[in-house]
């Protein structure tokens, strides 16, 4: 199967291929049945103004809603009849995301990071020539013709151990006994093994003949004065810091953290340990939404259930822009007219709705609000349909910020074990579970069975591994079909 590194779609045909899962072999076409499913068929592109002083805001259900890069005017602009394409309403976001500026962090607290200015050595490294492992320094000149049966004897002149040390010397036919990383006396050129000797004290027995250099670290092999140690845009992992504490360094300058500020409006919510009452629903988007954005690389800030009070709210927004580089907030808003939310909301910038072709969690908003324009990002409260939101628009941001030259996770094709079904014009996204097939490539089916109905069950999406990705003009996808999937490992 190939890999796909695109944004998570498909660029590929529209046909489906029929595969035999026994031989993993193509055996036809099954051609995608292109259906007009009603309210899921495409509409027409054409951007409507709407005077908000005369006309109500649109329904929008399930947090769906979508705002625009502008943060000028402080009002809430509608888009009610042009439906925006995944790829559209993606770019307004990445094109909006902020670059933080770099900031300086120990050099354990970096790590994941990118590093964000040239390191140079101030010293060279290793500082001295030294033993690679424990053996015998000596000179290469003296080996000659040494084997096994034929060994070629040494007198052994001293020993050297790791630590601070007097420079010593070496003459010929002589040798020193060695530990890794102590100082090579001066004259030597090699180190024999101590398992290529027969291990004397006072005299020893080289089995080997060795080239000069062996087994031997000179001083600037690793790095010398003046060299870059670790560039700009390098991820910081283990051996960077390795490297940077070798070369001295306590401290790096490094692409930070973005600041993400998650918040959930909703009158139906309550607080994890408060029992629900009918109508009621636990706040789980709060957390979900957190820990998506710290498995991207973020800084969350999870701020929970916003206050039902319009001065309240507005004080907790304007408190947000301010530590925050995106603002993210999933929630049920109100059809037929603003509700709290979004006056506050549009108190404080420009924000659009706007349907995405995409299932589930159509609607979709985005503005840029505050003095600063901060991108605010707006998910629907239905938390299926929020991550998934979250993993299309949310993680490449995130990543972008970070400095990311990998912004999507990597998809490839499948095999689909079940049939499919997908509204004509709309992206669908389906939890599943993807396995390697014996025979080669992958498998995948939708968690729960494809269940149309099961696309907001929790336990579903916490057994799923996986995206499916199936495209805006496939309506079909018979069981043995190729798929896009997306796999939804953590940190990947």
């Amino acid at each position: 199967m190939s890999e796909d590194k695109t944004r998570g779609w498909f660029r590929g045909s529209r046909d489906t291929t029929q595969i035999d899962l026994g031989t993993g072999a193509a055996v036809g076409v099954q051609h995608t049945q292109q259906i007009a499913r009603g309210p899921a068929a495409p509409v027409h592109h054409e951007t409507v103004q709407v005077d908000l002083e005369r006309v109500p805001a649109p329904a929008v259900s399930s947090g769906d809603r979508d705002p625009d890069p502008a943060a000028d005017t402080g009002s809430i602009a509608l888009e009610d009849v042009r439906v925006r394409s995944v790829e559209e309403h993606l770019d307004l976001i990445l094109a909006a995301a902020p670059t933080p500026d770099p900031i300086e962090l120990a050099v354990l607290d970096a790590q994941g990071l990118l590093c964000a200015e040239h390191v140079v050595a101030v010293r060279d490294l290793p500082a001295f020539d030294q033993a690679g492992l424990d053996g015998y320094a000596a000179r290469s000149v003296d080996l000659f013709g040494a084997s096994l049966e034929q060994p070629v004897p040494l007198a052994v002149v001293g020993e050297s151990v790791a630590g601070p040390a007097e420079p010593t010397s070496i003459a010929a036919g002589l040798t020193q006994k060695v530990a890794v990383g102590s100082m090579l006396p001066t004259g030597a050129d090699v180190v024999v093994p101590a398992v290529w000797t027969d291990q004397g004290q006072a005299r020893v027995g080289v089995h080997a003949e060795l080239a000069p250099g062996s087994y031997v670290r000179l001083a600037g092999d690793d790095v010398r004065a003046g060299d870059t140690a670790v560039g700009v845009g390098t991820p910081i992992g283990p051996a960077q810091i390795s490297l940077l504490a070798a070369v001295g360094r306590e401290r790096v300058l490094v692409r930070p953290r973005p600041r993400v500020a998650v918040l959930c409006a909703g009158s139906e919510l309550v607080d994890v340990g408060v029992v629900p009452v009918p109508g009621q629903v636990v706040d789980v988007n709060s957390y979900a939404l957190a820990a998506a954005a710290r498995d991207a690389g973020a800084e969350a800030y999870r701020s929970g259930i916003v206050p039902r009070d319009r001065r309240r709210l507005v004080e907790l927004l304007e408190s947000q822009l301010l530590r925050s580089d995106v603002v993210l907030i999933a929630g049920t808003f109100a059809g037929g007219g603003f509700d709290l939310v979004q006056e506050a909301l549009a108190e404080l910038g420009q924000v659009h709705f706007t349907q995405v072709a995409m299932h589930p969690g159509p609607v979709q908003a985005f503005g840029r609000l505050g003095r600063d324009g901060v991108p605010v990002i707006c998910v629907p409260g239905e938390p299926v349909a929020a991550l998934v939101a979250f993993e299309v628009f949310v993680r490449p941001a995130i990543r972008l910020m970070l400095g990311k030259r990998q912004l999507f996770r990597r998809t490839v094709q499948a095999v689909s074990a079940q049939h499919l079904v997908s509204p004509l014009g709309y992206r669908q996204y389906v939890h599943g579970q993807v396995m390697r097939h014996p025979d080669g490539g992958y498998v995948v089916e939708p968690v729960g069975g494809g269940d149309p109905g099961g696309d907001a069950v929790l336990a579903r999406m916490a057994r799923a591994n996986c995206l499916i990705v199936v495209d805006e003009d496939v309506t079909e996808v018979e069981p043995g079909g190729l798929v896009t999937v997306m796999p939804m490992l953590l940190g990947g």
